[in-house]
């Protein structure tokens, strides 16, 4: 049950109300946030919900048991408050947003209705609609250890353990030319061979991406030129000059683990687990065990 306080209970019950709806919104990365459906900016806390992104909000559904609730949010894209480039690089993905309900009059007169994460996020032109998930989505997603042939850690993380700093496996480069709208010949790379960073890390650094990363999708090693491939186009088109740290890939895979970082004692699945070809298949005459009779046979 929501604690409302007497003063704006009082408001609501006089049928006369002065309310808007605000969005505090806090990133991963810790920036914070607020926007109104007021048309002018209203005070809440220490922060400054401002009117200028134009933010509408749809009607919340919520749903018995542990379905996730889900609500919109909707408005315009600005350079002074939500920003095209810090959408499309991610800054925005899986913040937490606070849905306040205030007196514009008086702004310390307000109630916290929901929190919620930002989900999907779509764009036409300069206007955007965000999807906002309830405090259920978490439970959707997954959690503890599961039982597979692949590797369950992340490369370089505490339960890992390879030193991604290492010359190895991290090197620094610099565009030379794009060959695509999300591929670029790179150089510095000369000493790795084709494949080493597939699946790996790229940040910029240099250049208007500077600070972003990005997954690599391919590492090509050719006669005349080295080329990265990005899973995502960058926010802004790199530019011939523009430098970049990568770090080496893994695919998850027992033979990577071992051939590629020596780290086998790390490993983190179960490489050994019978699949679905071990279910299906019989003996085979001279296998040790079997008498040679399929299993039909038996």
């Amino acid at each position: 049950m929501k604690a409302i306080p007497p003063a704006l209970q009082e408001r609501l019950n006089s049928g006369v109300t002065t309310l808007c709806r605000c969005w505090v919104l806090t990133r991963r990365d810790g920036v914070v946030q607020g926007f109104t459906d007021h048309d002018e900016d209203v005070p809440l806390g220490d922060v400054l919900c401002r009117a200028d992104a134009a933010l509408s909000g749809s009607e919340i559904s919520a749903r018995l048991g542990l379905a996730v609730d889900g609500a919109e949010i909707s408005g315009a894209l600005a350079d002074e408050s939500l920003a095209e480039s810090d959408l499309a690089a991610g800054r925005y993905d899986a913040a937490q947003v606070d849905t306040y309900i205030v007196d514009w009059s008086e702004p310390s007169l307000n109630v916290l209705m929901t929190r919620a994460t930002l989900g999907e996020v779509r764009r036409e032109g300069r206007a955007f609609t965000a999807e906002l998930r309830g405090l259920a989505d978490r439970l959707a997603q997954e959690s503890g250890r599961l039982y597979t042939a692949a590797c369950a850690a992340d490369l370089g993380d505490a339960r890992c353990g390879v030193d991604l700093d290492h010359p190895l496996y991290k090197a620094s480069g610099a565009v030379v030319a794009l060959v695509g709208t999300s591929a670029f010949a790179a150089a510095g790379l000369d000493d790795f061979p084709d494949g080493w960073f597939s699946a790996g890390a790229l940040v910029w650094t240099s250049g208007a991406n500077t600070g972003l990363a990005a997954e690599i999708k391919r590492h090509r090693t050719g006669e005349a030129e080295v080329v990265l491939e990005l899973w995502q186009a960058a926010p802004e088109p790199p530019a011939p000059g523009d430098t970049f740290t990568v770090t080496a890939g893994c695919d998850k895979r027992f033979p990577t683990c071992r051939d590629r970082f020596a780290n086998t004692i790390n490993f983190r699945g179960f490489p050994h687990i019978p699949g679905n070809d071990f279910v299906m298949r019989y003996a085979i005459d001279g296998e040790p065990g079997h008498d040679g009779k399929s299993m039909q046979e038996q």
